[in-house]
């Protein structure tokens, strides 16, 4: 019998290339960064450096961490049981939506702030934002319906002098709109993110939850915390996803002379034929499936055009 210890994988493979989080966390780097990180890292089951990623603090100061030391960010906070989202996927979306692009663009990567992004539903947290102003130099409107959500990615902004003039924050008043209220026809967008509302009602939330952490933990007693957090219109909203894209996609239709890229995550593998169906109503041009990946979770991107 081998009595090696078990070795995780140094690099993770699923993660697009450029993503600067394709290898294990460096604590020791990251405790330089926030020292305040320190107290919530321990060896894990494998003898490595790790936190407890089930203690909502501990994530939340291991990205306070991750953001100052990758994306130069001195202030980041949230405010209790909002979304605190996991980096390295959030980073994922923007390579991936960087690489289409450099695809439009003669096989080349745009930078600077000529590029124009629209993040729908950014959160408290603004990390989208945060990730594609810092990587790329783009220039960001970021929508939310929740007003202290809006406050407090203001908040961020305002702290951090690097982000003053890359990120625009506009409220969504109406929550039956997504384009609707946000956009100006005039304007010109180059492309489009979105994280949708994963599922239809509270109770499928916490019971997705509760889950999760059963299948992590290995035990029917796990208790339902969500270590994430996360607000109602964050993590679900009548008709789960399926009906959210949608109604983005219908309302899509009436911005497409003026974005080059509409992209949204689907999580649900089940929602894609209903989401391509909906793509032939609207008459998108150029429909792209983009797998992407982290750990054991596989998801993909939907981006359609009515330009190209």
């Amino acid at each position: 019998m081998d009595s090696r210890k078990k070795q995780q994988p140094i690099i993770k493979s699923k993660l697009h290339p450029l993503n600067k989080h394709r290898e294990r966390y460096d604590f020791e780097l990251l405790i330089k960064a926030i020292p305040e990180l320190s107290s919530f890292v321990k060896p894990n089951k494998f003898g490595d450096e790790s936190i407890d990623f089930f203690d909502p603090n501990a994530v939340k100061m291991l990205n306070k961490a991750l953001l100052k030391q990758y994306y130069n960010i001195d202030y980041w906070d949230i405010p209790a049981n909002y979304l605190c989202p996991p980096i390295p996927g959030r980073a994922d979306y923007i390579h991936y939506v960087a690489s289409l692009l450099g695809e439009t663009y003669q096989g080349k990567i745009p930078k600077g702030t000529a590029i124009k992004c629209l993040d729908i539903g950014t959160g408290a947290n603004l990390v989208y934002p945060i990730i594609g102003s810092q990587e790329y130099d783009w220039s960001f409107i970021a929508s939310d319906i929740d007003v202290v959500s809006i406050e407090n990615a203001q908040q961020i902004i305002s702290q951090n002098k690097n982000l003053k003039d890359n990120i625009e924050i506009r409220q969504q008043t109406n929550p039956n709109q997504i384009f609707k209220g946000i956009l100006e026809h005039s304007e010109c967008i180059s492309i489009t993110i979105c994280n949708p509302p994963f599922h239809k009602s509270a109770k499928e939330a916490l019971a997705g939850t509760t889950r999760k952490l059963q299948n992590l933990k290995g035990t029917k007693n796990a208790k339902p915390e969500l270590n994430f957090g996360g607000q109602s219109n964050e993590l679900w909203c009548k008709g789960g996803e399926k009906k959210f894209i949608k109604n983005m996609i219908t309302e899509s239709k009436l911005f497409g002379k003026s974005c080059l890229w509409f992209t949204t995550l689907v999580s649900k593998e089940a929602n894609l034929p209903a989401i391509y169906d909906a793509l032939k109503l609207v008459n998108a041009t150029t429909v792209k499936t983009i797998p992407m990946g982290q750990g054991n979770k596989i998801s993909r991107i939907v981006a359609w055009s009515f330009n190209l």
